[in-house]
């Protein structure tokens, strides 16, 4: 595979009168290539999360993602996937509906980790059979995402902020003063939200684990809560 500076280079090579790159077009062939290397289908999913953090909440994994991959899927053959992951991460309801529709299709799914997977993407990446990495990747915590006016916010942050919020004010009643206008912009019902969200993660990936990477381990289910709640852990 060709260095950065060289993709750049090529995509220089591509660019049409108006000045645009195929970005699409130099991605395909990479793509391909790398299919022709390992015999394995081959899917990228990435979001410029990274270079275009303006975008907010809409490069989150959501539902509509599920979509998106049987789209990608259709008129694939065998069972074998390689599934380049790069994102943010997201909601966990959307992984546990990406990830039984992959499972249902795919019988060995090695997820590859070239830079980043965060949240959700930890958690998808938690339900194949194997995890290839580079030595600058890195998983994140699979705490997962919510959406508050076009932002993207954390569960585990927004249950340590109520938290906080409920000590200080139990310590002093004035402090209520301050914390007022930071709890005012929350809906009703956002605390439960985060927790189950929080207790499904865990339990999702404790499954995932047990189930495939941990498959034939002795003792795998006290393995897998025990990777799952580190993972879970900031």
């Amino acid at each position: 595979m060709p260095r950065w500076g060289e993709i750049l280079s090529e995509l220089e090579e591509t660019k049409t009168p108006d000045g645009a790159p195929d970005f699409d077009g130099v991605r395909r062939k990479y793509l391909s290539q790398c299919h022709e290397h390992t015999k394995r289908n081959t899917i990228l999913f990435a979001s410029a999360w990274i270079q275009k953090p303006e975008l907010g909440s809409r490069v989150i994994i959501a539902e509509e993602d599920v979509q998106a991959l049987m789209e990608a899927v259709h008129g694939l053959r065998g069972k074998k996937l390689d599934l380049i992951m790069h994102s943010p991460g997201g909601r966990a309801e959307a992984a546990e509906g990406i990830v039984l529709y992959l499972r249902s299709k795919f019988s060995d799914i090695r997820v590859i980790v070239p830079h980043m997977a965060m949240s959700a993407a930890t958690m998808i990446s938690c339900a194949a059979d194997r995890i290839v990495m580079s030595k600058h990747s890195f998983l994140g915590p699979t705490d997962p995402q919510f959406e508050l006016d076009n932002r993207v916010v954390a569960a585990h942050n927004l249950l340590d902020e109520f938290d906080r919020a409920r000590k200080e004010c139990a310590k002093d009643p004035m402090n209520m003063l301050a914390w007022k206008p930071i709890l005012d912009q929350y809906k009703p019902g956002l605390l439960t939200r985060c927790e189950v969200a929080r207790d499904l993660s865990d339990q999702l990936v404790a499954q995932w684990l047990s189930e495939y990477m941990l498959r034939g381990k002795s003792d795998r289910e006290t393995k897998a809560k025990k990777m799952s709640d580190w993972l879970s852990e900031h």
